[in-house]
């Protein structure tokens, strides 16, 4: 495999069809995509009668690399594969014996190292060679918040589920980039829905994951791109009186990110052309273009500057820089009154 192609899709893809390499390296700070990897590994290569002789899992902070490599280097038993899974594989310390055993890895033997939390010493590039040269180097990476809504789409559809966009940006919102957080409360939300209605609505996403359908970061940011002072207004005050439901710690980055977003477009060269304005934000169409669209026609590029500048002074302030006694919630306040005017 051309490690220039190695994607989690790619992986699954390959081994779907029952093409195995001898070494599977799974790092990176996604746990996410390493579970479902070494998971569908544990589950799908060897039938269950097999797993009792030729399929092991081990753990970095037990085991010596040395006694890894001795494992790998054995032949199996009862199936035509061996599989090791070692989980906790960053704690592993002398990977020499490691490095030797990837260089001529044992074909019938499917080993599996998962390190999450970090990669791999980007000193060690014979290892990493190795690794490439025989197996399967993957990266898992944490998703951007821009990339939530499309990953979102994407595992609603293969569940045969459709969802709308405000929908999409309301749980991308409410539950952020933990992947495996995300997940399960997607997994929550199809089990809500009935055989016969496969479609995620804002009322499902308020009902089941507890977020307003009305008063959220959404529709917040919604009145503000589109200067609805009374709106932006009413929600800044549901927060204020319900702060469980959302506070500036949480909308700060929000609008920070959508502002800077914006400076951006301002400065496209075909700024008129939703689908330019897309692609010079890096999404993945036209759509998500169209709050920046408005933007650009509400807020100058002077304006956005001062709006950025003042979430930076906000947000000190929300940490106790020169702010002895002003709450969150007027502080909000203030932010929005700026901003909107």
């Amino acid at each position: 495999m051309a490690q220039a192609t190695v994607t989690y899709n790619s992986i699954l893809s390959e081994l779907k069809e029952r093409k195995f390499h001898p070494v599977y390296y799974l790092m990176g700070d996604e746990p996410y995509y390493i579970d479902q990897i070494s998971n569908w590994i544990a589950e799908n290569v060897l039938q269950p009668e097999e797993r009792g002789f030729d399929q092991l899992t081990l753990f970095g902070s037990d085991v010596t690399a040395s006694q890894i490599a001795d494992m790998a280097k054995r032949y199996p038993m009862m199936a035509k594969y061996q599989v090791l899974i070692v989980k906790e594989a960053q704690n592993i310390k002398n990977t020499e014996p490691l490095e030797k055993y990837f260089k001529s890895p044992m074909p019938s033997t499917i080993l599996v190292m998962c390190h999450k939390n970090g990669t791999v010493d980007g000193r060690k590039k014979e290892y990493v060679k190795a690794i490439q040269q025989n197996g399967v180097l993957f990266e898992s990476k944490k998703l951007k918040d821009r990339d939530l809504p499309t990953f979102i789409e994407g595992f609603l559809k293969a569940k045969n589920c459709s969802i709308d966009p405000k929908s999409t940006q309301l749980i991308a919102e409410a539950v952020g980039a933990d992947l495996s957080r995300l997940v399960g409360e997607l997994d929550k939300v199809l089990l809500s829905l009935p055989e016969n209605n496969r479609v995620v609505t804002p009322q499902v996403v308020e009902d089941q994951i507890g977020v307003s359908k009305d008063f959220n970061g959404y529709e917040l940011r919604d009145a503000i791109v589109n200067r609805n002072v009374l709106k932006a207004n009413q929600i800044v005050k549901y927060f204020d009186e319900n702060p469980k439901a959302g506070s500036i710690y949480s909308f700060l980055p929000l609008l920070f990110n959508y502002f800077q977003n914006l400076m951006i477009a301002h400065y496209c060269p075909q700024k008129n052309s939703a689908d330019r304005v897309a692609e010079w934000l890096e999404m993945k169409n036209a759509w998500f273009a169209k709050d920046y669209m408005t933007g650009m026609r509400n807020y100058s590029g002077m304006k956005v500057m001062q709006i950025l500048s003042k979430i930076r002074e906000i947000d000190a302030k929300s940490k106790g820089l020169d702010n002895p006694n002003t709450p969150p919630g007027e502080l909000m306040k203030e932010l929005i009154f700026f901003i909107l005017h």
